[in-house]
């Protein structure tokens, strides 16, 4: 047994986290060593207070709702394990190994319709599974900060409801949310190469 693997067997339940977010034996052991360097204390876990020390996250402006993604269950801390759950939405795509999947076995956590899913509930802040005027509204405002006046603002908000709310109910449903991306290629836009 090398160095390699007898590192990787210090990450708790490394095969089923490795079956479950689709991560190389190498990926694994990066999000370990950072997971490990943002657990300061050695708690075995993180919370929204380590997860915020990420640079990425602190000048992202949906930074706050990306962390709250880690915490959806309502807990105040995230394990290993699902801190590469979460991470593993933004796998990239292999495309031999979406073609040889057995279509009996889960959707893979970086499927499009999983990384569709991620990005609704950024949206979707009261989580009643619509995207209201108002939650578009204050997501958009995030995005852009002041560069576009509230006046902009509340017209780009009504036009991105008005196009993709197809049933007329004044929110966008996931439906109509994942039918308003389909020309997007949403597989390399929450991509991040690292993470394979």
């Amino acid at each position: 047994m090398g160095p390699r693997s007898s590192h990787i067997a210090l990450i708790p339940d490394v095969d089923q986290i490795r079956n479950e977010t689709g991560f190389s034996e190498a990926s694994l052991l990066r999000l370990y060593g950072r997971f490990q360097t943002l657990d300061r204390n050695k708690k075995g876990f993180l919370s929204r207070t380590d997860l915020q020390q990420i640079g990425a996250l602190a000048v992202n402006p949906l930074g706050d709702r990306i962390i709250d993604s880690f915490f959806l269950d309502g807990s105040q801390q995230v394990d290993f394990a699902g801190f590469a759950r979460v991470l593993a939405h933004f796998r990239p795509v292999d495309e031999e190994e979406a073609a040889t999947r057995d279509p009996k076995d889960p959707e893979p956590l970086n499927s499009r319709m999983n990384k569709l899913r991620f990005a609704f509930q950024l949206y979707d802040l009261d989580r009643d599974g619509k995207i209201s005027r108002n939650e578009m509204l204050q997501v958009l405002r995030l995005m852009v900060g002041v560069q576009v006046t509230d006046e902009q603002l509340e017209s780009i908000t009504d036009r991105t409801v008005q196009e993709a709310d197809e049933d007329g109910d004044g929110a966008v449903s996931f439906l109509e949310f994942t039918k308003s991306l389909e020309k997007m290629n949403i597989e390399q836009k929450m991509s991040i190469r690292i993470l394979k």
